[in-house]
């Protein structure tokens, strides 16, 4: 006998359990279907939380072993990487923890096992041990993610290739990576195993890293990634992994038909993710796929009228702050209130290296190509007093504005804080303030933040660092 609910939500990650959470408060009665014996999925598990956890530690690491310059000594500072990975686990738990806390205190049912469309109002969830149960809903959301991509020619059973979910895993600080491409996994991974000693090689088929990235700021982070004794080899293809005992031969080819090949202790592939959409009964539905990804409309929601799709498995950003605001918009469209697709132009995009990089908007090269008339404004981080106080003065604020009427077109940022630094410029795009309006916006001194000042005043033609 099926169990009948308002909604049905596919998988427990930061777009499935938000929208459950809001579903809640709406008033529906919902239930929530995750494969995993945990709920929080990959962003939580196997990705954002795990990799700032190291990342946070590396940095750390990196502040102990810099802090004589500021005339604080710190003698013996060493990793201890049992304890570290022990420090990334106790984070994801306590998450976790909260995630099925929220569950509770919203009155979701929770199941775990596999969930499948047997038709678009009918869900069956069969548990590792084979039982099944049937539930009915009014709607259902699908929220099932993705899984990382893996090359043909390197399977992930050997244990020194790696994907993005096995490197957290890894028992040891390798003595050498090789890290197949330069997207944020890749650089994020490369920036937490450089500084703790490894020696990163970065394998990338496109001219720069960070593709979506403006590239002042792809520029700038090789440049700062390289001083940190990263390696780097662009528009090259990788053709064949080879694993010798301890050792990977990675073997790839420049655009002008050399080859190369580079030894290390492991390999990360990190070429993307793929959505989870097969075996999950879309051919019981009107749905359909593109190129792997579920079609749905702005309000998330598929040919299907009663199904919804969010996250990995639709092709938008793969970011969970963007599967998270989906969540809220699919639910809300479910329950008939007003709501508005999201402009994902504004996305809001951060990479945790050090340094890090963050940028929401268009690039100088998007914005030509759509034809307006650029100006830019831009600000170096080496005239930021705080900066200097911080020892980290290499970076920048560059501004993308509509020269004609001042439009905030983009923000791109490489420096200290840059993730956190973000928000003020994102938040104005969103409110459709002018450049102008930040130039005349007051910022404290001395602050990080006022860089953001400082380049809107380069913009406005009122520099006065500049």
């Amino acid at each position: 006998m099926s169990q009948a609910y308002d909604l049905v939500v596919i998988g427990a990650g930061p777009g499935g359990y938000v929208a459950a959470a809001r579903a809640s408060a709406l008033g529906l009665k919902t239930a929530l279907v995750e494969k995993d014996s945990a709920l929080g999925g990959t962003c939580l598990h196997r990705g954002c939380i795990p990799t700032k956890a190291l990342l946070h530690a590396a940095d750390v690491y990196g502040e102990l072993k810099d802090a004589s310059k500021m005339g604080i000594v710190a003698e013996g500072v060493r990793v201890e990487w049992d304890k570290v990975q022990k420090y990334k686990a106790r984070i994801v738990s306590t998450n976790a923890g909260g995630v099925q806390h929220l569950m509770k205190s919203r009155k979701i049912d929770v199941f775990q096992g596999m969930g499948r469309l047997k038709n678009p109002k009918e869900v069956e969830v069969e548990n590792t041990e084979g039982k099944k149960t049937s539930l009915t809903a009014a709607h259902v959301l699908l929220a099932v993610g993705s899984t990382p991509r893996a090359l043909p020619f390197a399977p992930f059973s050997n244990p020194r290739i790696l994907s993005s979910d096995s490197i957290l895993e890894l028992g040891e600080i390798p003595g050498s990576l090789t890290i197949i491409g330069g997207g944020v996994i890749g650089i994020e991974f490369a920036s937490i195993f450089t500084r703790f000693g490894t020696q990163v090689t970065i394998l990338e088929a496109l001219p720069r890293i960070l593709a979506p990235a403006d590239p002042d700021c792809s520029k700038e982070l090789v440049t700062q990634l390289e001083a940190q004794g990263v390696k780097f080899h662009t528009e090259v293809q990788v053709s064949d992994i080879k694993v010798k005992g301890k050792t990977v031969k990675t073997t790839f080819a420049r655009t002008n038909g050399e080859t190369a090949i580079v030894d290390s202790d492991y390999v990360l592939v990190s070429v993307g993710r793929a959505p989870l959409t097969s075996g999950i009964g879309l051919e019981n539905t009107k749905a359909t796929l593109e190129k792997g990804f579920v079609a749905v409309n702005g309000y998330m929601q598929t040919q299907e009228p009663s199904l919804y799709a969010i996250g990995d498995c639709v092709n938008t950003p793969w970011l969970a702050h963007i599967a998270s605001a989906e969540a809220v918009i699919a639910v809300e469209h479910m329950a008939k209130k007003k709501v508005t697709p999201i402009n994902y132009d504004h996305t809001p995009s951060c990479v945790y290296s050090d340094p890090p990089v963050a940028w929401s908007g268009l690039s100088e090269e998007e914005a030509k190509k759509r034809g307006y008339q650029v100006k830019i404004g831009r600000f170096d981080m080496m005239r930021s007093g705080k900066a200097g106080i911080l020892g980290k003065k290499r970076g920048f604020v560059k501004f993308v504005t509509d020269a004609k009427y001042g439009e905030i077109l983009g923000v791109h940022i490489i420096g200290p804080q840059a993730t956190e630094l973000l928000a003020e410029p994102a938040f104005a795009m969103q409110m459709e303030a002018t450049i102008d309006d930040i130039a005349n916006t007051i910022h404290a001194h001395p602050t990080l933040y006022e860089s953001i000042y400082e380049a809107a005043l380069v913009a406005t033609d009122r520099a006065v660092h500049g």
